[in-house]
């Protein structure tokens, strides 16, 4: 059985130097074809960019994380350059989206200049024909589909994804992607979605360094963690292991252009 798995959604960057040696070592070890690293900020895609340049299984992502402080007009411009700089070494745009979480520690904090600067980068995508990586959860997301529709953007993977039922309908509608994170194994939430969402739109990641509970409780998260994820995918979607590994393998080549 092929057992070949892609990190569809990691931050690299923020790993320690031992713990970025020992995922790299172990890559082969666990089957690991290659890691997509996204980034927060413009230092974040140049620590990216310099690693890709290192290691060839480190496939890079440019972005602004939503779940901080809006940048400048002018922070944004230069990331927004690099971006077009660096754009034949970048496999997508991301991490984009909007500040769900942090609206939820300060409810004060206005949205719009969040939706201004997630709307340069979807415009960013379709320009130069890349995937765009999205942080948009619960009720942001409606918002984000509608963002991608008016700019007519259908590369999208909503990465950790929670939402309603309707907009899991939007997103099945118009082809976006999700990938699953560890915690399948004990989110009710997380089990649901992969149940009602079809496996040909379907990736798997880890967002390490974030951690995670239940069986990995105090464990580094480590991209070998993504084959427990798949074994749970198939259990609750009733499928053959061996065909979901391979699915979710060539849903990640073909949504990446991973040759």
């Amino acid at each position: 059985m092929n057992k070949r798995v892609i990190d569809s959604h990691i931050h690299f960057d923020l790993y320690k130097k031992d713990e970025q040696s020992l995922m790299l070592q172990e890559t082969e070890a666990y089957e690991v074809d290659a890691l997509i690293g996204v980034s927060n900020h413009l230092q974040s895609a140049r620590r990216n960019l310099a690693f890709a340049r290192q290691y060839s299984k480190l496939k890079v992502a440019f972005g602004y994380h939503p779940e901080q402080p809006i940048p400048t007009e002018a922070e944004i411009e230069h990331l927004r350059n690099f971006i077009n700089e660096h754009q034949n070494e970048m496999i997508a745009i991301g991490e984009v989206g909007l500040p769900y979480y942090l609206r939820k520690e300060n409810p004060q904090i206005p949205l719009e200049p969040y939706i201004s600067m997630l709307e340069k980068f979807i415009v960013d995508a379709k320009r130069l024909d890349k995937p765009i990586v999205l942080h948009a959860v619960y009720e942001d997301a409606p918002l984000v589909c509608s963002l991608l529709e008016k700019h007519d953007v259908q590369k999208a993977h909503f990465h950790w994804f929670k939402g309603d039922s309707s907009t899991v309908e939007k997103m099945i509608k118009n082809r976006y992607f999700i990938s699953i994170t560890p915690d399948v194994l004990y989110e009710q939430e997380i089990q649901d979605l992969v149940i009602n969402f079809p496996l040909n739109q379907m990736m798997v990641e880890t967002d390490g360094p974030w951690p995670f509970e239940g069986p990995f409780q105090n464990q580094m998260t480590h991209p070998k963690m993504m084959h427990e994820t798949i074994r749970k995918i198939a259990k609750l979607k009733n499928i053959d292991l061996a065909n979901v590994y391979e699915q979710i393998y060539l849903n990640t080549k073909s949504f990446y252009g991973l040759k």
